[in-house]
């Protein structure tokens, strides 16, 4: 199942790359993917045929006891089926629905694919966590298929649609699941429903929310309004995702939770009341429209509504209905979308009152979609007559639902009639409809589709045999599918359906007005728009009253209720300690008062240059802790991080005013200084708790032993980041990498990945007879140059870089590593920089700060990578010895690569920043006439 998974996710991965070389017919090839989902649950009928189950489980995030835990049995097995074999017919459609020059078709056949992986993950996903996962995939695809034609706004707005009432519908069923997993101890659910499951009120409110989503995903009352207007989606789409996959996730949630959790309180109520609503609002709405598409999506919501009714009635009978009710409706549904799909792609247009006699002209065409219309309206011999007699038949011990559920299926039979009508008969007052030959790879997914229909319903005793144990779920059915079953009641009331159906499409003419008053006096859309509207306001409301553009006014409002709140339940608690040391050592207190002092002078500044170092000084008086309390690699660091944090800081306030803004009135500084006092006070008794309430033995007792032995190093803190704690670095440069790229799109106007930066050499050169220390020198004004600097600089550069690669190599053992390695070359970069201007930072660093960024992160991936592939943990360190004998056995830990990584990220970023705060800025500087006349040198090659 796993392999299936990732060969689709493979398969989406190169379709755009085939579709750009093959056109539509890379369809083709494609479509043997889905296939083979179909053809591998085909091979495992028997192992699912009496009951039983394929179960494959892989380890995924043990912290959480989150594995992939994946599992067929009779129903997943069924939906697999479905979702791999329409899916295959539907690429094999799209191979000649769509034309070459058909915009974005490489990513429209790339996102179908991946739905298609997304649904199979979904009906194979045995924990609930997982299935929320492919659950929000399948919305994500859904939303960028419906809105694929970006240019049209109808388009924008059913997707945005869709995802909204989907995704709230999931985030409800979310919660749902976080609360029933918490109770019963597991997220598994064949575990789940296996044991007891654990009672009252969390429990009922698990199953509103489930219902919530599940509901949502399947269109059904309230929900509803977004699958009409999802039509706008190309026709391949509405066939796959709206008729045989997508729309049918909530209807699988409900049969897989039904026999564990169709006993709960609420569930029967919501579901038959809402299924029941649905199918007849659903069914009543089809009768007005004249669009082929919405009619066929309006009966699709009908038809959801009866498939939740049964699905949901949590009875053996009805769920045995149900699912050959779902095998039916996907059947006939889909190749009612397709041939709608084909009408449309060679007439023109859909509207049933521009076309007349497509029956005579398009004979095979017609007769697929008889074949599909008849089977939706439940007419022997098909499978739709099966599934609704069966539904009649388990639904007779409920009077009330079983009316609902006949008026429900003579409105399906009437717009069945009326489909069938409305494309394909002859009428007098409309002109016969020109038609092109349907080419064959359009008519065959459709036919196989219909005339699936056709040989199930005589094969009804075998399709039982197989959807029976399912059904024994719930008990012993007391049914089974069969094409007739004698005169039985069930009999009589299909047989009614249809002459009622056929009664009401006799009377459509006086019925037209019947129809355009009996509607909801909100429609669904207009309900949606209502509700988005007033969302909107509330947002705009709220917005305005709290976000007023004062960043002291936000900052205080947080750090306020961080006092009120977390300080008063610390003041009224008092779970500090008695006996507090205040220092181990004088010194702590000398360098504690510096750090006060420099803090509440660094308020009182009014040059933002003194307020910065002053700041700096407390920074460095904090490195200076470090060191007295014996960490002098976190000292090291925090050094180090301090000193490029000045730089930025200096390069920043080129561009601000000298001194601060006007200070704040009197009682409003008095406030800030309280508030800030506070917030002091407040987050040293937060310390001070902390310190104290430690009951376990801290994990730090071991380390020191475990980065001997597991990580061959002796610097426990940087054997904990590039081993022990690698995925929290992993992420970390991550971050970093993110930061650098948005600090230049926040600064840069061009593409920071242009060509080397060339020095304009002036018209006529001038001899200088000096000696020139850096390159980048003479292009400075002789004001701003420093004979001195640069001579420093020249001298010391190259011997910062090498104590930066030593930094690096001798981190896993002494202080160092490749965070403190990569600071150190980076100030290096920075005082090139300082020295000779920005022509002398592309002299020293001739690469671009992608490519170093780029390098340095897939470095580390790439170490994790090896070492998966090795057989081995994800960043597992390993040693190798070197043979070079004489050195006392020198040896090698392959961290040294993930270590280099963050050595290059952190280069990267700090040349990113250089770059972008500092030689663009000068750019800026220079171009709105604040710079010096001198040489001006562009820093991506352009000359002055």
């Amino acid at each position: 199942m796993l392999v299936l998974l990732l060969l689709h996710l493979v398969a989406a991965l190169v379709a755009p790359l085939l579709v750009r070389r093959w056109g539509p017919r890379a369809c083709y090839p494609l479509a043997l993917v889905p296939a083979a989902g179909c053809g591998w649950a085909l091979a495992g009928t028997p192992s699912v045929r009496d009951g039983g189950a394929v179960v494959e489980t892989y380890s995924w995030i043990g912290q959480l006891d989150l594995d992939v835990a994946l599992r067929m049995t009779t129903l997943s097995w069924l939906m697999t089926l479905l979702v791999g074999g329409v899916g295959a017919l539907v690429l094999v459609y799209c191979g000649r629905y769509f034309s070459r020059d058909f915009a974005g078709l490489p990513r429209f056949v790339a996102v179908l694919v991946a739905f298609a992986g997304a649904m199979l993950g979904l009906v194979l996903a045995d924990d609930l966590l997982l299935l929320y996962v492919f659950w929000e995939l399948t919305t994500v695809c859904s939303y960028l298929l419906i809105g694929h034609s970006t240019e049209r706004r109808s388009s924008r707005w059913a997707a945005a649609q869709a995802l909204t009432v989907t995704t709230l519908g999931g985030l409800c069923m979310l919660l749902g699941f976080l609360i029933l997993g918490e109770h019963a101890g597991t997220y598994r659910w064949s575990e789940i429903a296996a044991g007891p499951l654990p009672g009252g009120g969390a429990l009922v409110v698990a199953v509103l929310l489930i219902l919530a989503g599940a509901l949502a995903k399947s269109a059904i009352v309230p929900f509803n309004a977004w699958l009409p207007v999802a039509m706008a989606a190309p026709t391949p789409v509405s066939a796959y995702l709206h008729a045989a996959a997508m729309v049918k996730a909530g209807i699988y949630l409900l049969g897989l939770l039904g026999p564990a959790l169709a006993d709960v309180g609420p569930w029967r109520p919501v579901v038959l009341t809402l299924g029941l609503v649905t199918m007849i609002a659903g069914g009543w709405a089809a009768l007005r429209q004249c669009d082929l598409k919405l009619l066929l999506a309006y009966g699709t919501v009908s038809q959801l509504g009866l498939l939740a009714v049964v699905v949901g009635a949590g009875t053996a009978d009805a769920a045995l209905a149900g699912v050959a009710m779902l095998l039916a409706h996907a059947l006939f549904k889909a190749a009612l979308f397709l041939v709608v799909g084909i009408i449309d792609h060679e007439v023109g247009t859909r509207d049933l009152r521009e076309l007349c006699r497509l029956g005579r002209r398009a004979p095979v065409l017609a007769g697929i979609a008889t074949l599909a219309a008849l089977s939706m309206a439940g007419v022997p011999p098909l499978l739709g007559f099966v599934a609704k007699e069966a539904v009649f038949a388990a639904l007779a011990e409920q009077p009330v639902v079983l009316a609902g559920v006949l008026a429900g299926t003579a409105l399906t039979v009437a717009y069945s009639i009326r489909f069938l009508w409305g494309a394909f008969a002859s009428r007098p007052d409309v002109a016969p409809t020109e038609i092109a030959p349907a080419p064959a790879a359009m008519l065959a997914p459709p036919a196989l589709l219909a005339v699936a229909g056709l040989i199930a319903g005589p094969a009804a005793g075998a399709l039982d045999g197989l959807l029976r144990p399912y059904a024994e779920l719930f008990g012993a059915p007391h049914e089974h599918l069969a094409l007739w079953h004698g005169l039985t009641p069930a009999l009589g009331l299909s047989a009614l359906a249809v002459v009622g159906g056929v009664g009401l499409h006799a009377v459509r003419g006086p019925l037209t007005p019947a129809l355009l008053r009996l509607r909801s006096p909100v429609g669904g859309n207009q309900g949606y728009e209502w509700v988005t509207r007033h969302f909107d306001r509330l947002a705009i409301e709220v917005t305005g009253a709290t976000q007023r553009g004062s960043l002291p006014q936000y900052l205080g409002t947080v750090l306020l209720a961080l006092v009120l709140v977390p300080g008063f339940a610390l003041l009224t608690t008092r779970p500090w300690q008695h006996r507090i040391a205040l220092w181990d050592s004088p010194l702590q207190l000398v360098v504690g008062v510096v750090i006060a002092v420099a803090a509440l002078l660094a308020v009182r500044a009014r040059r933002r240059l003194t307020a910065m170092l002053l700041v700096g000084v407390t920074g460095y008086g904090t490195a200076m802790l470090f060191v007295l309390h014996g960490a002098p690699d976190l000292a090291l660091t925090q050094f180090l991080v301090e000193t490029a944090t000045i730089v930025v800081f200096v390069l920043v306030l080129r561009r601000l005013p000298e001194r601060f803004s006007a200070r704040p009135l009197r009682r409003s500084r008095w406030l800030r200084r309280a508030i800030g006092l506070g917030v002091g006070v407040v987050l040293a008794g937060f310390a001070l708790v902390a310190a104290a309430s430690r009951t376990a033995t801290p994990i730090s007792a071991t380390l020191p032993e475990l980065a001997v032995v597991e990580g061959y190093g002796r610097n426990v803190v940087n054997v904990i980041l590039v081993d022990i704690r690698a995925w929290d670095t992993m992420g970390e440069i991550a971050v970093l990498v993110v930061a650098a790229t948005g600090v230049a799109s926040l600064i840069f106007e061009r593409s920071r990945t242009g060509p080397r930066p060339r020095r304009a050499e002036p018209a006529a050169p001038r001899r200088d007879t000096r000696s020139v220390w850096l390159r980048g020198g003479p292009t400075l004004n002789e004001r701003r140059r420093s004979i001195v600097f640069e001579v420093v600089t020249r001298l010391i550069f190259h011997t910062v870089v090498v104590f930066s690669l030593f930094l690096l190599f001798s981190g896993h053992n002494a202080p160092g590593g490749g965070f403190a390695g990569g600071l150190v070359a980076s100030l290096a970069l920075a005082v090139r920089y300082l020295a000779g201007g920005r022509y002398e930072l592309a002299e020293a660093a001739p690469v671009g700060a992608g490519t170093i960024l780029g390098a340095g992160l897939a470095i580390s991936v790439g170490t994790g990578v090896v070492a998966l592939l090795a057989g081995e943990t994800v960043l597992e360190s390993a040693k190798v010895d070197l043979p070079l004998p004489g050195l006392g056995g020198p040896y090698l830990v392959t961290s040294l690569f993930f270590d280099l990584g963050v050595y290059l990220v952190v280069v990267g970023l700090v040349l990113d920043i250089l770059r972008s705060l500092g030689a663009q800025v000068d750019r800026h500087i220079e171009a709105s006439g604040k710079s010096e006349r001198g040489l001006v040198v562009d820093l991506e090659g352009d000359r002055p």
